[in-house]
């Protein structure tokens, strides 16, 4: 069955012609938007279509045939663009209303599976969605049909995507609510703890005053600052495991003995995807946040980013 279905969807590949440059520069050159319409499983991919196009940068809806035939034809303007699925391209709901299309001036894609149809006539553009035979052991269920059709709608999509210059950040825009939209639109700044409640100390403070500053402040971490207030180091508790693998001396250690200088650190401005992924190339789970003068604008640790689902 599988072998069927991937021989329909790789026989399309060499009917990718004029007609669907045509198609791709219709919808393009389109004023309004795309209205995808189907009835019965054709309707499926129909929908799944119209999905993907507004997820895509080409604004879209579906429409039931069926409804469109009571009322829902109104959707439609001249400025639109209507495409239209059906295997057998003879659907008696889809031809009820293409003389109503056709009258409003609306442009007419078809995607049918029977080229001499009378969808396919009647459409400005026929994309070619044959297949030699259903997957169905009875050759009578759409499943070949249908995935080829799917298959054709993505194809569609894509071209449409690529020929706007939609990009990652465009589409993350579109899905605000999925991982992709909090990683591609948050920022360090959104995440990050401010400077304010961010453990400091001064370069030359004490140990014990690093320690306690280290456990207030509940990251893990203090950050050590110059007379000029830029950052001059980092005590992370991997600095203090460290410091007590050595067996030093916390009474007569100094804390230059002990930090990390010229830590790693990220602008504000940065997507807070990039500041996770260096923490994980790096192995650090604490992260300074410097402005572009070297001062400290804030922090954040591995938990901030987890608790805003970048991670």
């Amino acid at each position: 069955m599988l072998e069927i279905e991937a021989a329909a969807v790789a026989a399309l590949a060499g009917r990718l012609g004029t007609e669907f440059e045509q198609a791709v520069a219709l919808i393009l050159q389109s004023p309004g938007r795309v209205i995808v319409t189907g009835i019965g499983k054709s309707g499926h991919i129909a929908r799944k279509l119209a999905a993907t196009l507004a997820s895509t940068g080409t604004p879209a809806y579906f429409v039931h045939a069926a409804e469109a035939a009571h009322g829902d034809l109104g959707m439609i303007t001249e400025d639109d663009v209507v495409i239209a699925l059906s295997n057998s391209g003879a659907s008696d709901e889809l031809m009820m209303i293409v003389p109503q299309v056709k009258r409003r001036g609306t442009r007419l894609i078809a995607i049918t599976g029977k080229p001499g149809s009378p969808l396919a006539r009647e459409a400005d553009v026929h994309l070619d969605a044959a297949v030699s035979e259903e997957a169905c052991s009875l050759n009578l269920a759409p499943t070949a049909s249908t995935t080829a059709a799917l298959a054709l709608c993505d194809a569609l999509a894509v071209a449409l995507l690529d020929a706007r210059g939609f990009g990652e950040e465009d589409f993350a825009r579109s899905h605000p609510g999925g991982s992709l939209g909090r990683r591609l639109l948050t920022h360090v700044r959104d995440v990050m703890r401010t400077a304010d409640h961010v453990p400091v100390v001064a370069e030359g403070a004490p140990l014990n005053e690093a320690l306690l500053a280290m456990t207030r402040g509940g990251m893990g971490m203090t950050a050590i600052v110059s007379a000029d207030s830029k950052i001059s180091g980092i005590f992370t508790d991997g600095d203090l495991r460290r410091a007590l693998e050595r067996g030093i001396d916390f009474r007569s250690s100094r804390l230059a003995d002990v930090i990390t200088r010229n830590p790693h650190s990220i602008g504000p401005d940065a997507l807070a995807a990039e500041a996770a992924e260096m923490m994980e190339r790096l192995r650090i789970s604490q992260l300074l946040v410097v402005d572009a003068n070297g001062t400290l604008a804030g922090a954040l640790t591995t938990h901030d980013l987890m608790q805003a689902k970048v991670i």
